[in-house]
């Protein structure tokens, strides 16, 4: 019963760590505000949601999007660089 455990569990790690490997980390489009942009937003999460969400997401979505990140996520951004990652976002990933 041990070794079904074990054999179990180093599989299930094996698949994990295949998966790890697998994952590329995304490369946002260059531009003025991209540095602001990582450094800001990926401080918290992915920047998979910046592709992610600009089929939906016009300047103005972008903006609000920056603001709630601020306001009620409590995202410790500088007033100059959200107007950085608002116009980065919008000029590159607004529909």
């Amino acid at each position: 019963m041990i070794r079904v455990v074990a054999f179990t569990m180093t599989a299930a790690l094996a698949g994990l760590t295949a998966a790890a490997a697998e994952e590329r980390p995304i490369e946002l489009k260059p531009g003025a505000g991209l540095e602001a942009v990582e450094g800001n937003c990926g401080a918290c999460h992915s920047l998979d949601y910046i592709p992610m969400n600009s089929p939906f997401l016009s300047a103005a979505g972008w903006s609000a999007e920056v603001t709630k990140m601020i306001k009620a996520f409590g995202a410790p951004i500088s007033e100059t660089d959200a107007k950085s990652i608002a116009d980065y976002l919008a000029r590159n990933y607004g529909s």
